[in-house]
């Protein structure tokens, strides 16, 4: 049987997701609804990807008996109250990074899906990319020796989007994009929480962070760096540093395409889209929905490439450094 899917908010995002993953061509996930705010938005949508089903409002997908998972891809300031209205409708859901905006929201949405028995996933599209695979796969095999420190810088010029800068919108570049390098340095280090964080950056007149850098200190002698912007690009790569090597994963480190070690350049080519897309190699967005289905038919609650304590674990960390460089008050 096929995954049967609604969309839930029919932005950008939601439109390189519904493409990515048609365009896989694996016959397995299927689209059944999309909602939006408004319902020409969400026709609009639907004509687009061939969805046979649009709601003006969320509550009404929610109520929708033939949806099985929710994608979520609304801005990030409305993730919260739109996951909670699916997993109280009995609808799995896989939600746009961040999960939410704050610890307290995203460990109240992990309890309420444990509850009733439900699939709940953040789409942390890295961790489920092939390249991120394999260069895990390096680290365990301890190729570099022992890791003991890790660099990742993310910037992407985007003050002129609203999503990014306004409070009202759940914006900051830290929320935003900053995730993507705290979740490498998370994932190399096993998902342990750091004894320190220290972390300075600048704030608009709206009181969103729109640059930020942070060291984190770990046990045993390791270290990691992030640095990320909204308002320049970097070189936004990331650089694995072990006792005896270095890999590195050039730009774009959250969307990788290319593992370089000191020995081979590996490269992971992804499909071509089926319809022009809003971002980037947004066809690797297809292996987010593959694990969803994959935990569904082997019906786990969670993913083990993106399990809720690594949710909880993120939000708790961006919370601490949005706290330090005074965003969010």
């Amino acid at each position: 049987m096929t995954t049967k899917w609604g969309i839930v908010s029919a932005g950008k995002i939601s439109h390189d997701f519904v493409a990515a993953v048609r365009g896989s061509n694996d016959g397995e996930h299927e689209f059944v609804a999309v909602a939006a705010r408004s319902l020409e938005s969400a026709e609009a949508f639907a004509k687009v990807h061939g969805i046979p089903k649009a709601y003006g409002s969320y509550e009404s997908i929610a109520n929708d008996p033939n949806v099985e998972v929710a994608y979520i891809g609304s801005i990030t300031s409305q993730h919260f109250s739109l996951a909670k209205l699916m997993l109280e409708n009995r609808k799995h859901v896989l939600l746009e990074k961040p999960m939410t905006t704050n610890l307290k929201e995203t460990k109240t949405l992990c309890e309420l899906a444990k509850k009733n028995k439900l699939f709940l996933m953040e789409a942390l599209w890295s961790r489920f990319l092939p390249s991120y695979h394999f260069l895990m796969d390096l680290v365990r095999k301890d190729t570099i020796g022992k890791i003991v420190h890790v660099d990742a810088h993310l910037g992407v010029a985007m003050l002129d989007r609203e999503r990014i800068v306004k409070k009202a919108y759940g914006g900051g570049a830290i929320l935003d994009i900053g995730i993507y390098p705290l979740a490498l340095v998370s994932l190399i280090y096993g998902g342990e929480k750091p004894m320190r964080i220290a972390a300075v950056g600048h704030l608009n007149e709206d009181g969103i962070d729109i640059g930020a850098t942070c060291s984190l200190q770990f046990s045993n002698n390791r270290t990691a760096s992030i640095t990320t912007s909204a308002i320049a690009s970097l070189q936004n790569d990331a650089t694995i540093i072990g006792t005896h090597g270095q890999i590195k994963i050039p730009n774009p480190m959250y969307v990788a395409t290319e593992i370089h070690t000191e020995e081979e350049n590996f490269s992971f080519s992804l499909p071509e889209p089926i319809i022009p897309p809003n971002y980037p190699n947004s066809t690797g967005l297809m292996y987010e929905a593959y694990e969803v289905r994959r935990c569904l038919k082997e019906g786990l609650l969670e993913s083990s490439k993106m399990p809720h304590k690594d949710s909880e674990l993120l939000a708790e960390i961006m919370d601490e450094i949005r706290k330090q460089i005074g965003a969010g008050k």
